[in-house]
């Protein structure tokens, strides 16, 4: 099994900064993508930020030049740093890995269990 825990959420006032971490651990072989989504009160789950192995990202258009997502593969960890955060980034943050458990296993994506991040006056 594969667990993903997440940790760095809270409260923030609008125009601060919070950094969110992600720790894989368990049956891992190699680790494809991992990535943050988030989902607010009535509103579907979006992506905020993903990167691959080779250090590639994709942002999504409310982050771009305010997120910043970053990984380290030799300890199966990726981090959110969240700056000039908006009320509207108010939302649970979720960790997203797509995990290779065997050399002859399938990539399968596995989720942590979320993050409340609120900003707020």
């Amino acid at each position: 099994q594969v667990q993903l825990v997440e940790s760095g959420g809270g409260l923030v006032q609008p125009g601060g900064s919070l950094r969110l971490s992600c720790a894989a651990s368990g049956s891992i072989f190699r680790i494809n993508t991992m990535g943050w989504y988030r989902q607010a009160p009535g509103k579907q789950r979006e992506l905020v930020a993903v990167i691959i192995s080779g250090g590639s990202t994709r942002y999504g258009d409310s982050v771009k030049g305010r997120f910043t997502i970053s990984r380290d593969n030799a300890k199966n960890t990726v981090h959110l740093q969240m700056n000039s955060l908006k009320p509207e980034d108010t939302a649970v943050y979720y960790c997203k890995a797509v995990v290779v458990r065997t050399p002859t296993t399938f990539p399968y994506p596995y989720w942590g269990q979320g993050t409340q991040v609120t900003v707020s006056s």
